[in-house]
């Protein structure tokens, strides 16, 4: 366990440690325990804490990398580890071993690729997503797709509401975006196994480069890729500035040999999809994030 946790204390019948603010319960350090000792992993280090996931530091041999322990009914994470393994290191961590309630892999130790965006090099973090996105579409398609999600099943919440609005007379922005969102899957190009959530937050600087982590565990259509990027960082003057949404949308269209109206058209389809995944969860500041995107790219796709 982490130098950083502290004495043990009750709360209910549930015995838990405190680790830098985030608690661990007893049950969590027993599975940390069973893969220390399962994998020949040491020195553990809690890193962060997510919904879905407890991640450490660990030593492996001579090298340090990561270890996540997966929440027993997390999916998500589980279809993450395929494409991890699909794209082999190329763009993205390596995997070193996984099972259903952890995953073994590369640590990228170094920056955020955000912090390049706050130091005002926002073009050049948009240059280097295209590099890595690139990375990981050149990964060879040969292998099935067996466990990953079809972009078509991926839209399965904006579809819904959209049929809901309908039904309820409303012609609202989710029904126009579930109605462009089905005309690109019906002729989606390029199909790969995509990363899924590819943005500022889930790119790391490493010994190898720019390391994408964190995928989705999507296949589709290439040109989704580039939609989550458009919708980041957390900068509101960045992202629904519609000069530096335009621009950075034909960087990538550029460096990917894409077209600039579909990496919009995917680039609104998923601000649409996101603001509906986000009213159910009650995140009505998301929501209006996601929206205000789409209403900046809505007149570019006439």
């Amino acid at each position: 366990m982490s130098a950083a946790c502290r004495s043990s204390y009750a709360l209910g019948p549930l015995a838990l440690l405190r680790c830098d603010g985030i608690i661990v319960s007893m049950s969590d350090t027993n599975t940390l325990n069973f893969y220390l000792a399962a994998w020949e992993l040491s020195n553990p280090q809690l890193l962060t804490q997510t919904m879905t996931s407890q991640i450490y530091t660990v030593t492996h041999g001579a090298e340090t990398v990561v270890l996540k322990l997966l929440s027993p009914s997390e999916t998500e994470e589980q279809r993450g580890a395929l494409s991890l393994r699909y794209f082999d290191g190329q763009g993205a961590v390596r995997l070193l071993r996984y099972d259903q309630g952890a995953q073994l892999m590369e640590y990228a130790a170094g920056e955020e690729l955000v912090t390049l965006v706050e130091r005002g090099e926002d073009e050049r973090a948009t240059r280097i997503i295209a590099q890595v996105i690139a990375q990981l579409h050149s990964v060879g398609q040969h292998a099935p797709h067996d466990g990953l999600v079809p972009l078509d099943s991926w839209f399965g919440a904006l579809f819904a509401k959209a049929g809901a609005d309908k039904e309820a007379g409303i012609q609202s922005i989710y029904v126009r975006g579930a109605a462009l969102t089905e005309l690109l899957l019906a002729e989606q190009r390029d199909i790969r196994v995509l990363h899924g959530d590819i943005q500022h937050y889930n790119i790391r600087q490493s010994a190898r480069g720019w390391l994408a982590f964190d995928p989705k565990g999507l296949v589709g259509e290439r040109t989704y890729d580039c939609a989550n990027t458009l919708c980041n960082p957390v900068m509101p003057e960045l992202v629904h500035n519609e000069r530096r949404l335009l621009t950075n949308a034909a960087i990538l269209a550029e460096m990917l040999k894409l077209e600039t109206w579909r990496v919009l058209a995917f680039t609104y389809a998923y601000a649409c999809l996101n603001a509906s995944w986000w009213l159910q969860l009650g995140g009505n500041d998301i929501v209006a994030w996601s929206l205000n995107v789409a209403e900046i790219i809505e007149p570019r796709l006439a």
